[in-house]
């Protein structure tokens, strides 16, 4: 079955990680992240993806990582989405920007309050002496907060990738995909343009 082009392919996507959140047994909006370190040479890894909308695909992180860092220094990237049980595969491009004081402070209240204090523990990427270091700074901020309130910690926050380049493929037969592609050379009033590719 060909994919049908929408207007919008940042409605497309909901409409995909709709169907996934139906059909995937664990974390639907689970993606790849591609970052570029230093020397020009990728990392990647995997993050939860936390909203996709006209402004972009967003997801939150310590600002202090492996990835942060990299999007700081270059601040381009790439997300792959695999949906096996659908056999549907997203990926998209574009530049990285830190989303606003307000969204991360929106994001971060909504997580448990044990999230929240790993949050604070975490040097995330540092290296780590032993697991008694990382639980013995989890007690560490668990006694700091007691039973009041965990505020953001100011090295984290999110970012957000504003899709130049989104690309849609569907499993096929014979390995005889579909791949259906939505380009715009950047992310003001610039219409996309859409093209199928050879699988």
């Amino acid at each position: 079955m060909l994919i049908r082009a929408r207007d919008d392919p940042v409605a497309l996507f909901n409409e995909w990680l709709s169907e996934a959140v139906a059909k995937e047994p664990n974390d639907p909006n689970a993606v790849c992240l591609a970052t570029v370190g230093a020397g020009g040479v990728p990392s990647a890894r995997m993050v939860l993806l936390k909203g996709a909308d006209a402004a972009g695909f967003v997801f939150f992180t310590n600002l202090g990582s492996r990835k942060g860092a990299e999007i700081k220094a270059n601040p381009r990237a790439a997300l792959c989405f695999h949906w096996k049980s659908l056999r549907r595969q997203v990926r998209v491009e574009g530049p990285a920007s830190q989303v606003g004081d307000d969204a991360a402070d929106a994001y971060f209240a909504s997580r448990t309050r044990q999230s929240r204090i790993g949050a604070w523990a975490s040097k995330q990427s540092q290296p780590l002496a032993s697991r008694y270091e990382l639980e013995r700074r989890v007690a560490k901020y668990a006694a700091r907060f007691g039973l009041g309130e965990v505020p953001r910690p100011p090295f984290w926050s999110g970012f957000r990738i504003v899709p130049l380049r989104i690309e849609f493929w569907r499993s096929g037969n014979f390995r005889l995909h579909d791949r259906l592609v939505y380009e715009r050379d950047d992310a003001g009033d610039a219409g996309w343009r859409t093209a199928r590719l050879f699988p």
